[in-house]
């Protein structure tokens, strides 16, 4: 394998160049990526960059001088991949020719429909995002965000902090009850109430209002919000159009085995573009987090540098963290797999708490709010179990 192309230049991609160098791979490395930034972290920008408290140097994924002898191709997207030619094509017509790639496309976020050329309407998950709404937050005002899932709750939570009104609109009846569950979802979601942002819950969004620039939100049931900025936190959607017709088989993302292996040789997967498959669960799952990021690339590269088949290992339980208003929130593994969910430590009501979710009395997921230490302990008892 003379040269191998990394297609995403974020933490997966980033991670997964790292590995290949470690791994001993010192052929021609091409990392390519549709923004014109190196390589930067993206969890500060609802937090700590968005209230001006973290710099864009700070961001940087890459340590000082850290040098992975690649090509840096920025600021070109992606648009197609030739699998019989080994190629991929680029948006400026260039073409990348590779003996092997790893697709690491993230993903991006879904957008308001009809909202489009509306100023002051926002989705947050790039750096260029989060430039322009930490712009308009420093101007004051009223702010909606739709949407009352994490990025949703951490952009409400540095808006109430910089002194903007803010309310939250959640379609569904209880927040955050997919990643955890509706009575842990309910208590965490309790953050809003405890410091007067306001949540209005089990409503749709009917479209926005404004001439030139947002002025309301128009609710389900003809209800408006009054809004001077508005946040669009409704999920995200995996970067994968430009692989339909190359052969590669989709679904909710790139469809893998579990260790990042395709449907075609000499292609893996990884980060929030690659739906893996779970042995665990026994079904494909796109996990979309820091971790996941970081650490599933190793295992897809040394498929890839195989010669032969690997073993893959099982992947540790998927972890993610928040901090709202002031409280850190650590979550790992699923909670739908759980039949049952116990409060170990802590109260509920004053968010430092510490649940455990189980399945037929065995432990499957732990969240904690404000326990560190206890939270460590019980991730460390989910690995050591799976």
């Amino acid at each position: 394998m003379r040269t191998v192309a990394v297609v995403g230049a974020s933490l997966a991609g980033l991670s997964a160049a790292r590995s290949l160098r470690k791994r001993g791979y010192d052929g021609r490395l091409v990392v390519i990526g549709d923004e014109p930034h190196r390589p930067y972290d993206r969890p500060p920008l609802s937090k700590e960059f968005l209230a001006g408290t973290l710099g864009e140097a700070e961001l940087a994924l890459e340590a000082d001088g850290e040098d992975l002898a690649a090509q840096w191709l920025l600021g070109t997207r992606a648009v197609g991949l030739d699998h019989v030619g080994r190629t991929v094509r680029l948006a400026d017509g260039r073409e990348v020719r590779a003996d092997g790639f790893v697709l690491a496309t993230g993903a991006a976020a879904r957008t308001l429909p009809g909202s489009e050329g509306l100023a002051g309407v926002h989705t947050l998950r790039t750096l260029d995002d989060a430039r322009a709404l930490r712009a308009e937050l420093a101007r004051g005002g009223r702010l909606v965000v739709i949407g009352g899932g994490f990025i949703g709750a951490e952009v409400a939570s540095t808006a109430y902090a910089l002194g903007l009104e803010v309310t939250v609109v959640e379609a569904a009846p209880t927040p955050l009850a997919g990643p955890l569950g509706e009575a842990m979802g309910a208590v965490v979601a309790g953050l809003h109430a405890d410091h007067g942002v306001r949540l209005v819950c089990g409503v749709g969004v009917k479209g926005l209002s404004g001439e030139s620039r947002v002025d309301a939100v128009l609710l389900e049931g003809g209800r408006s919000l009054p809004a001077d900025i508005v946040v669009v936190g409704v999920g995200a959607r995996p970067n994968v159009e430009w692989l339909e017709g190359s052969g590669i088989a989709l679904d909710n993302g790139v469809k893998c085995g579990a260790d990042g292996r395709t449907n075609l040789a000499g292609v893996v997967a990884v980060g929030d573009c690659a739906n893996w498959y779970d042995p665990r669960a026994g079904h494909h799952r796109r996990v979309e987090h820091w971790t996941g990021a970081l650490e599933r690339p190793d295992a897809a590269i040394a498929t890839l540098l195989a010669r032969g088949a690997v073993e893959p290992g099982v992947p540790r339980p998927p972890y993610f963290w928040s901090d709202q208003y002031g409280v850190k929130i650590q979550f790992a593994g699923h909670a739908a797999a759980a039949d049952s969910v116990t409060v170990e430590t802590g109260a509920a009501d004053s968010r430092d708490v510490l649940a455990v979710y189980r399945r037929a009395g065995d432990p499957v997921a732990v969240l904690g709010m404000n326990q560190p230490r206890l939270f460590t302990r019980w991730r460390k008892q989910l690995a050591a179990a799976s």
